[in-house]
């Protein structure tokens, strides 16, 4: 194994023993870049000496955090005060804000380096689309808006890197791209430093190699303790198999995708039961869609009242309310979503996660589309912690996520579950 192909979770252990630096590690990662990235396009900004100095330094202190030395990705639409942050527009080039986003700040007081900035979808959300490519087919989409971020943990130029979801851009492209990838409880990763499309919403995502790079990740991010994370067997999980209202928008591959790993589950030792959300749910798809697209009323209109011919229509849109959302609808779909997560935590009852698809089939073929987060969103309106876990393959080969789910606020049980789950259907787990 090439030292690129390292997890951070393998790569972190071999610091810590001191028969690998980070330097070392840094530059393998840069090596696979400069050969892969003209093919897959997955980052928008890397300067390799700085990235370097940061390895050396790192090198140079005591170990702060299991993930002290490790290189990170971040998404181009969080903050970094030592990088641009251009949000894929062309009103952004060359930005650079300064300081760090939360998130970022949490990496580095962990010790992590911070490799590059990767692409992304236009603030998140429409406009201009990155430039990247599915690593596993070059003719397909890594999905979006996290492209770079997931194209480049698939293709193993980075080992870890942060997302962002507002629908289903963590999720999917972990799915398209056949990585771990985790959206946590909404807010318990503080957004701050982040551009912003709904605030209702918005979370800052994770992406690994492993589970255990994932819960990694979690520790750092406080989402769980080291002993909420020991191994757990599949014997005896409690599993909820969910088709969710939208099961017929899905390619008959990931249909029968999800029933095998189900199967699979169940012959493993689990108890995997059918989980039925009730009739309000089949709303929930349009109600987040509605409060999303109301986010970038806000989200959008410093640049719309700055240089307003040289924003894209879809932000445009968003800001002079095109879609005519009224107050008193407004109102409804945010008490909807309330409520609906108030029967979710109900309709969960004593399982110990809900496995349901990450994504409707493969990676779609071309880059005009990222994919659709028919399988997201109804998650991402409940603000539950979601994880795709890859492993399944369409009948083409390339990768159909699974997603495991919680309720709010219990990651950590979702984190090491996952594990469990990761174990039988994903054969390089």
């Amino acid at each position: 194994m090439e030292l690129w192909q390292l997890t951070a979770t393998a790569a972190s252990a071999l610091m810590a023993g001191g028969k690998l630096t980070s330097e070392a590690y840094t530059q393998a990662l840069l090596e696979r870049i400069a050969v892969r990235e003209p093919l897959v396009n997955a980052w928008a900004y890397v300067d390799p000496e700085h990235a370097l100095a940061q390895a050396r330094a790192r090198d140079r202190e005591p170990r702060r955090s299991p993930l002290h030395g490790i290189p990170v990705g971040v998404k181009d639409v969080i903050n970094t005060r030592d990088m641009p942050t251009q949000h894929n527009s062309p009103l952004y080039q060359g930005h650079r804000p300064g300081e760090d986003a939360n998130c970022v700040g949490v990496l580095r007081a962990a010790g992590a380096v911070i490799l590059g900035k990767t692409e992304t979808l236009e603030f998140a959300c429409g406009g201009r689309l990155p430039p990247t490519r599915n690593p596993l087919d070059l003719e397909r989409t890594p999905g979006g808006s996290s492209s770079g971020s997931g194209a480049a943990v698939a293709d193993g130029m980075v080992p870890l890197a942060l997302a962002t979801q507002t629908g289903g851009s963590t999720i999917r492209p972990a799915s398209f791209c056949g990585i771990y990838g985790m959206k946590p409880t909404f807010g318990r990763i503080s957004f701050e430093g982040a551009k912003h499309y709904s605030p209702h919403l918005d979370t800052v995502g994770l992406y690994g190699r492993c589970a255990q790079d994932l819960s990694m990740l979690g520790q750092i991010f406080h989402l769980a303790k080291s002993e909420e994370l020991q191994p757990c067997p599949i014997k005896g999980l409690r599993i909820g198999l969910c088709e969710t209202p939208m099961w017929q928008d899905a390619d008959p591959d990931a249909q029968d995708a999800l029933h095998t790993a189900a199967h699979m589950l169940a012959a493993a030792g689990a108890a995997v039961t059918p989980l039925v959300l009730s009739d309000p749910f089949k709303l929930l798809t349009e109600q987040h869609d509605n409060i999303m697209q109301d986010g970038g009323r806000g989200a959008f209109l410093p640049e719309y009242l700055a240089v307003p011919d040289q924003l894209h229509e879809d932000f445009r849109k968003k800001v002079e309310n095109q879609f005519d959302f009224t107050a008193e609808h407004m109102r409804k779909v945010l008490d909807a979503a309330a409520l609906r997560r108030i029967d979710f935590d109900r309709a969960f009852g004593d399982f110990d996660a809900v496995l349901t698809l990450s994504a409707p089939g493969v990676a779609t073929v071309g880059l005009a589309s990222q994919g659709l987060a028919t399988f997201n969103r109804i998650w991402t309106a409940l603000h539950v912690p979601a994880i795709s876990i890859p492993g399944m393959r369409g009948s083409n080969g390339l990768p159909i996520g699974m997603q495991l789910v919680q309720r709010r606020y219990e990651d950590a049980r979702l984190l090491q579950v996952a594990g469990a789950v990761a174990a039988v259907i994903d054969a390089g787990a």
